[in-house]
């Protein structure tokens, strides 16, 4: 896909996950960045965006930079209009959800829901809390069981300050759940369990599908382990310099930091003509 020049060849739509790849890590749209779309737009080259965020956590986004396609929330789980509307939208099997929370807790993590259009919690000052609520605009509901919630979850998140420890809980999580749910950290903070064979991969397929854009022709950003299944979808794949090797490995491309512009910068190194 890629050109001698070290472009990718013909790309036709762009799809960026958010935290960590898109935004800086306090959460900031720098001007630059906003700048890119808006080159990318003038180029003919279409934009979405791919997040582990839930829909309300995308709205300033669409509003900043003018977004006019859909766009996939909880890791492609949800598919959402830029007005947050669902084109398509899935939860987890409830035997599945439950499952999952209990080894959550029996990990010693906190453990947040997403459910019924609200975030939901047993702790509201536990750890990166706040973190969040800067990161979709909203106040976690707090509720004495998450258990009730568990026939209607379309992520839950295990949250740890111990990221080695969540790295550790990916791995056995992950191989218990198995075809049950798909288990990813979206963060180094956070390990998101959303449902079953829904991943940013499959995003990226609907979008081609419903764009009618060839894979080959769409290139994708990243920086985590959710991430890499969107690579594996999509002719070109730039990931970020603040990425884990393993990231950096699968993709056709790394750039600088989120913190250095690297969205921007690869925009203008890789993809426009």
């Amino acid at each position: 896909m890629a050109a001698e020049s070290g472009k990718a060849a013909g790309i036709a739509l762009v799809i960026s996950d958010v935290d960590g790849t898109l935004v800086t890590g306090d959460k900031r749209l720098t001007g630059e960045t906003v700048a890119s779309v808006g080159r990318l737009r003038a180029a003919g080259i279409g934009f979405s965006i791919a997040s582990a965020r839930p829909p309300i956590g995308l709205r300033h986004l669409v509003a900043e930079l003018g977004l006019d396609l859909p766009m996939g929330a909880f890791n492609g789980a949800s598919v959402v209009r830029p007005d947050l509307s669902p084109l398509s939208e899935r939860t987890i099997p409830e035997a599945a959800a439950r499952a999952a929370l209990d080894r959550l807790l029996a990990e010693g993590l906190d453990v947040w829901v997403f459910a019924q259009g609200a975030w939901c919690l047993l702790d509201p000052q536990g750890p990166y809390t706040d973190l969040e609520r800067r990161t979709i605009g909203a106040e976690p509901r707090v509720v004495a069981d998450l258990g009730t919630l568990m026939g209607a979850a379309a992520k839950i998140v295990g949250v740890s300050r111990d990221h080695a420890h969540l790295a550790d809980c990916e791995t056995r999580i992950a191989a218990a759940l198995a075809e049950r749910a798909t288990v990813h950290r979206s963060q180094t903070y956070y390990l998101d369990v959303t449902p079953p064979h829904l991943d940013k991969g499959q995003f990226v397929t609907w979008m081609s599908g419903h764009l009618d854009i060839p894979p080959e022709r769409i290139a994708t950003f990243g920086d985590a382990g959710n991430d890499q299944p969107m690579f594996a979808r999509s002719g070109f794949s730039v990931a970020m310099g603040n990425a884990e090797d393993a990231v950096k490995a699968s993709a056709s491309a790394v750039t600088d930091s989120n913190d250095a512009d690297g969205f921007a910068h690869a925009v203008d190194r890789f993809i426009l003509p």
